[in-house]
């Protein structure tokens, strides 16, 4: 089982449960509609990776960075940042098609994970950055989503149950794009003006 750090504290995640489209401008820069309820879907523990490749059995991927929780006590217990890798091709055929995203989005090495913090209360509303080669490409902020992170934790729950270290990924804002090789991407998580986290990570070769 892949695991994940929650302050020093290794966790196992059984499955890591994301929102789409609950940021407008990713909305509108992807043409899709806005959605008559939250969309979800899940990832499984295998898709975690410590590995950011800029293909994945011949498709090319697609970065979005996302503000994320970890579940403790059936609470979201931390924060951290996570990059949400997509087979954007693949994606679009299947959506043309009415069928399900796993394919494009739950396979094996299709998410990384930086380090969680414990969430405090002083922590009421958060704004993440997602550098590539030094140049922001990316910029989130809980006031902006469409679905708050107490929301989606509480729809969630009216049909799904979450077990300890569960992920929740919130959607990711506008900017999203293709991995390419040899790029370098650093992400930065703050709460107010406090930076509460940094993590790089350098794109192999496929």
């Amino acid at each position: 089982m892949n695991q994940i750090k929650l302050a020093s504290q290794s966790i196992q995640p059984l499955k890591i449960v994301c929102v789409g489209r609950n940021y407008s401008a990713h909305i509108a820069e992807l043409n899709n509609e806005h959605p008559e309820q939250m969309v979800i879907f899940n990832k499984p523990n295998s898709a975690i990776t410590n590995t950011l490749l800029s293909s994945h059995n011949g498709d090319t991927l697609h970065y979005e960075t996302e503000l994320c929780f970890v579940i403790k006590n059936k609470q979201l217990a931390g924060v951290g940042i996570g990059l949400d890798l997509t087979k954007r091709a693949l994606q679009s055929s299947l959506k043309e098609k009415g069928l399900p995203w796993e394919r494009a989005k739950a396979f094996d090495g299709s998410v990384l994970f930086s380090d969680f913090i414990e969430l405090t209360p002083e922590m009421t509303s958060f704004m993440f950055e997602l550098h590539i080669d030094g140049k922001v490409i990316q910029h989130g902020e809980t006031q902006l989503m469409l679905h708050q992170p107490a929301q989606i934790l509480a729809e969630v729950n009216e049909f799904m149950g979450l077990e300890e270290g569960d992920i929740i990924m919130t959607g990711t804002p506008a900017g999203v794009g293709m991995v390419s090789t040899g790029r370098e991407f650093n992400v930065a998580l703050y709460s107010g003006q406090q930076c509460l986290l940094e993590h790089h990570w350098s794109v192999s070769q496929s």
